[in-house]
Formats: C-alpha cells, sequence, structure tokens
C-alpha cells in the first residue's frame, strides 16, 4: 500500500505545481495538496513589488490532486501570520489520513498550528529556505534563535534547499541526521536555449539598437528595493566597454528612480514586466544576468532560469544560492552585497572577459542540470519510506 503525503502550502506557485505533477506522476507515494489561502487565491491579485495586477499564464493546478481549504481570516494572504487561518484544516487532514505532513513555511497561523498538533503523531517535514545571510543586532538576533529553536522542536525532518539554507537548520538546533537535502529547482526544459528563443530575443534586441558583437547584462525582477536596481544601473555606468547594455526587466516603485539615474544613457533599457511564458525570451536577451539584491533573498530563482538558459551570473552574497550555484570564474561572479565598487569590479571582469561568456553560460547549464524535479522526487519518496 503506498504511503500518504499530505502537502501543506498557501497557493499554487510556478516553482512547486511541476514537483507535485511529477511526484503524482511517478506514483510511488500518495499525495495531496491542502492549499491554505483558499479558493480566492486564484483571482488576479495586485502586486505592490510590480506595481501592477498579475494573473501567472501557465498552468499551476495541472496533474495532481488538491484541495483548497476554507481561510477565515479577515485579510487572507501570505505576508501576515494571521492572514493563513484554517479552522477546519487539521479535520481535513485528519480525515485524509495521511503518513505524514510536509509543511511549506512555520510562519503563518494554521501552518504552525499543523506541525505541533501533528508532532509525535505522524512524522512532520517542513520546507523552507531562510538562512543566516541577513543581519540583525545583537539583541534581536539571539531572541530570533531562542524562538526558531522553539519553531524547530516541532518537526522530524527540514527538507533543505543549499548550503545557506542547512547552515541556517543547525543553528536552530536541528542535527544533520534530520536534513534532507532537497535542492531548490525550476523547470530547466522550460527555460532551455533553443532556435526560436533566441530567434524572438534578436527581434527584441535588434529593435533596441543591440547587435551580436555587443554584451548584454540583464536584470529581470521587482524594481524594489530588495533588489538594489539603482545600485546595478550606478555600476553598470562605470564599467568600461565599447559594446556594452543593460537591460531591466520588470516594474515596480523604483522605476522612477531608476530611469532618474539612466538618464539619457541609451545603452541603458527598460522592458515591462513579463510573464511565466515569456520569460524563456527574455533570459535570451542577456549574456549575464544580474541579481545585487540586498537581501533578504533566500535563494533566486531567477538564478536557477537563468543558467537553464546559458547565462553568465552574477550574484550579491546576500543570495542564499551563490554559495551553491557560482562557481567563481566558470560561470560567474559573486560580489559585497551593497558595495558599489564590488558589483562595478565583476561587472568589469565579464566585460574584459566578453569572449568567454558563451562557455560560462554553458557551465551554468552544466552546473543546473543537476537541479532538478527528479532529485527532490526521490528525495521525498526516500524520506517516505524511512519514516
Amino acid at each position: 500500500m503506498k504511503k500518504r503525503l499530505a502537502i501543506i502550502t498557501t497557493h499554487p506557485i510556478q516553482y512547486n505545481a511541476p514537483l507535485f505533477s511529477l511526484l503524482n506522476e511517478r506514483g510511488n507515494i500518495e499525495i495531496m495538496v491542502f492549499y491554505t489561502w483558499g479558493e480566492d487565491v486564484l483571482e488576479d491579485k495586485y502586486d505592490p513589488g510590480f506595481g501592477k495586477t498579475i494573473k501567472w499564464d501557465i498552468p499551476l493546478l495541472h496533474g495532481y490532486p488538491y484541495t483548497f481549504v476554507k481561510n477565515v481570516s479577515r485579510k487572507p494572504g501570505s505576508k501576515r501570520f494571521k492572514g493563513i487561518d484554517n479552522p477546519i484544516l487539521i479535520k481535513e487532514l485528519e480525515a485524509w489520513e495521511p503518513d505524514a505532513v510536509l509543511i511549506y513555511g512555520w510562519s503563518f497561523k494554521s501552518h504552525l498550528r499543523v506541525m505541533r498538533h501533528f508532532k509525535g503523531k505522524i512524522p512532520v517535514i517542513f520546507r523552507g529556505d531562510s538562512t543566516l545571510l541577513d543581519q540583525f543586532g545583537f539583541a534581536k538576533h539571539w531572541a530570533r534563535k531562542i524562538f526558531l529553536t522553539w519553531v524547530y522542536r516541532y518537526i522530524d525532518y527540514a527538507l533543505y534547499v543549499g548550503k545557506s539554507n542547512w547552515a541556517y537548520f543547525l543553528a536552530h538546533g536541528l542535527p544533520p541526521h534530520k536534513l534532507i537535502r532537497a535542492p531548490h529547482t525550476v523547470d530547466n526544459n522550460r527555460f532551455n536555449k533553443n532556435e526560436e528563443n533566441v530567434a524572438r530575443a534578436g527581434e527584441i534586441k535588434k529593435s533596441l539598437g543591440i547587435t551580436d558583437d555587443m554584451i548584454v547584462f540583464l536584470f529581470a525582477a521587482k524594481f524594489e528595493p530588495k533588489k538594489d536596481p539603482v545600485q546595478l544601473i550606478k555600476a553598470f555606468k562605470q564599467v568600461k566597454h565599447p559594446g556594452k547594455h543593460l537591460i531591466m526587466v520588470g516594474d515596480g516603485p523604483l522605476k522612477e528612480e531608476m530611469e532618474k539615474e539612466r538618464g539619457d544613457d541609451h545603452t541603458i533599457h527598460f522592458l515591462p514586466f513579463q510573464n511565466q511564458s515569456q520569460m524563456p525570451v527574455t533570459y535570451q536577451l542577456g549574456d549575464v544576468f544580474v541579481l545585487p539584491s540586498l537581501g533578504p533573498e533566500t535563494w533566486g530563482l531567477a538564478v536557477n532560469e537563468a543558467m537553464a538558459g546559458e547565462l553568465a551570473i552574477v550574484v550579491s552574497d546576500t543570495c542564499g544560492c551563490a554559495e551553491d550555484l557560482i562557481k567563481v570564474g566558470i560561470n560567474g561572479y559573486v560580489f559585497r552585497s551593497g558595495n558599489l565598487e564590488s558589483l562595478v569590479e565583476k561587472l568589469q571582469l565579464c566585460a574584459d572577459n566578453s569572449g568567454a561568456l558563451k562557455e560560462m553560460g554553458k557551465a551554468s547549464k552544466e552546473i543546473i542540470s543537476d537541479y532538478n524535479f527528479e532529485m527532490v522526487c526521490l528525495a521525498i519518496e526516500q524520506l517516505m519510506v524511512k519514516v
């Protein structure tokens, strides 16, 4: 008889749906996904980071069983502890009779309640990607450490996404034998470089006055302080290269400031928010993908996508993926977060070695090939055998 795994998460997202679908397709365990935001999560939502209403244009509910649990919160959402409040969740879980529960994130009223309720009854598996890379004052650090050590008493195993996440769990009392590697992944095949995407990207570049012999730095994210896009524009303007261009893709509250910083520099281009179906083409606009985050950037899944698309990478050292995905000088560089001089240095290295960028992109693709949904499925399935 197959073991049954109940998966508790707030809402459908493009990074989890393919995993749930593949777990169900493989058929080694039986799953049911319990979405705790409630069914109204399917409505179009205003995203303050992008400054517009967003509706993803790829399927997120195909290929696996799921249910939406009634959420009684007055202000439903995943940004507030009380935004996820499902009085009937435990009853629904018990009715399904799982052999284990997998919980995405503890910082919601219902999720923490489920962890505490099932601890000691059936195995509680936790999925989170927090790191120790964000800086806190001494008092705040210790208060946080004490609280999180208490939280993680209620889990039996944690699925960690990378080295920084591993260190975080260790720091909060989880021993190594309770940590299971299940790296952050994307649908690598969807972002692979192919002739169609390259051709479509080429048309866009031509419209911007960019030719194939030029070097393109690409930023694709929310225009918000956390991502530090203004700093990237400042750094790019200091890079010395006759054929350099910077493409900024997205939208958000910093757009006006970014345009002001650009001034009359015609080598800096702004493109609007691109939905998920357009992102494989978007990545083909660039030679180097830059994520200059100040944090908290627990991982940076856009880096996975860009690497699958064969781009060289420049990221800040507060990106959780940096230690795992960036092989310095092989597929990219890591700079000191918030340090303009350090960012300029790494961008200049790319410009000075523009002839090597294609090889760096190929190295990115090879590295990211080991970060796939099959690996995560296998980790979960093996854990279910163990529990």
